[in-house]
């Protein structure tokens, strides 16, 4: 291991501050998979990437769902580490939703808009322009959450729903906590939160602030936060390719937007605080989201060392669900790594395409009169 001197820092911040002049913003874009917008209601967008195979894949479209409280981008970080690029290059058709930028304007959007009104939309709008009755839904944390309602509700338009570190039962973690403290955070910090100061926060600002997820996710590793611009960044000044890609995962980090204020209360209170979806008792639009309606198959995948959504919460779903074809796919590494890991991102992506394939049998078509 070299020696650190005085001198070598001053040599590696010098290297560093090179390199940060030489490199454009513009090489840093995250989100940067050709893509085109072909459908949108009020601020979602629907984009439909553009085919990256020779051959197409005989699976059904896969419509791609992240939460509202990060940005889609995550799954499609750098050209070498995105699941969007690994889905295409294996012939699938991706789309994916994109929820934009909520203000105080949608203080009263719910997880019922989103569901039905704003992911029912883009749903209707692929199998209409396919003329198929059913595709495929891959969600990824709270953009699970939403897939899943949506595939209880709608299951006949749903031939095979994939989630990724997805929580599903948001009090399993509570004996895991006591032996794991550094897991659930989000878990331990929203269940100790005063069901009224979340209530008075949505009231205040009309959303849940980005700024303020952030602030709360970054108390998640409050070491690893400390250090990230000194220690981390001096590291990476060694290596053009590490520094970009550290500038990359800042600019996604700092692109969150607010999350809207009655779905925030649906998220954080009715399912983190009150455990509705789990007990049967989450409903929307009058009519409860039964898991045992998920008849379709499954495939549930996620990280056993995910500090945000513990794996108890996401491997709470195999009993609940009514399908007996459910499968897991257990992967190491964290939240974000599985999908920014070279390793793992190429595990899921490759599973995925081989899960959906395997399951892809011939669908009746639908007649455009119907649609």
């Amino acid at each position: 291991m070299a020696r650190i001197t005085p001198l070598s820092v001053q040599k590696q911040l010098d290297n560093g501050l090179k390199l940060l002049t030489k490199i454009h913003v513009d090489e840093v874009q995250v989100g940067t998979t050709p893509k085109d917008l072909v459908f949108e209601i009020d601020k979602v967008r629907l984009f439909r990437y553009r085919p990256l195979a020779a051959k197409a894949s005989r699976a059904a479209p896969v419509l791609v769902a992240y939460g509202m409280i990060g940005r889609y981008t995550m799954a499609d970080l750098q050209p070498d580490r995105s699941l969007i690029r690994n889905l295409l290059a294996q012939g699938l058709t991706v789309y994916v939703v994109d929820w934009g930028n909520p203000n105080r304007a949608d203080r009263w959007l719910s997880f019922e808009d989103y569901v039905e009104d704003y992911l029912g939309g883009c749903v209707q709008h692929i199998l209409r322009e396919h003329r198929i009755t059913s595709l495929n839904l891959l969600g990824i944390c709270e953009g699970g959450v939403l897939t899943m309602c949506y595939a209880a509700l709608h299951p006949a338009e749903v031939r095979n729903l994939v989630l990724t570190i997805t929580p599903v039962d948001f009090h399993a973690d509570r004996s895991e906590a006591q032996a794991r403290p550094d897991r659930g955070f989000v878990n331990l910090w929203t269940r100790s939160v005063d069901e009224g100061d979340i209530q008075r926060v949505i009231d205040s600002y009309g959303y849940i602030p980005g700024k303020f997820m952030g602030l709360v996710f970054s108390m998640i590793t409050p070491a690893k936060t400390l250090t990230k611009y000194n220690l981390d960044l001096a590291e990476v000044f060694e290596d053009e390719d590490k520094l970009r890609n550290f500038l990359r995962m800042e600019q996604w980090l700092a692109d969150r937007p607010h999350h809207p204020g009655e779905a925030g209360r649906d998220f954080f209170i009715r399912m983190y605080q009150r455990n509705e979806l789990a007990e049967g008792k989450f409903t929307i639009g009058g009519q409860a989201v039964k898991l045992a309606a998920l008849t379709m198959p499954v495939l549930n995948i996620f990280a056993l060392e995910d500090h945000i959504i513990p794996p108890p919460c996401s491997r709470a779903l195999g009993p609940l669900v009514g399908t007996r074809d459910y499968s897991e796919l257990a992967l190491p590494g964290g939240h974000v790594g599985l999908f920014v890991s070279g390793k793992s991102q190429g595990i899921v992506g490759s599973h995925v395409v081989k899960w959906l394939e395997a399951r892809s049998g011939p669908q009746r078509r639908r007649s455009v009169r119907s649609a």
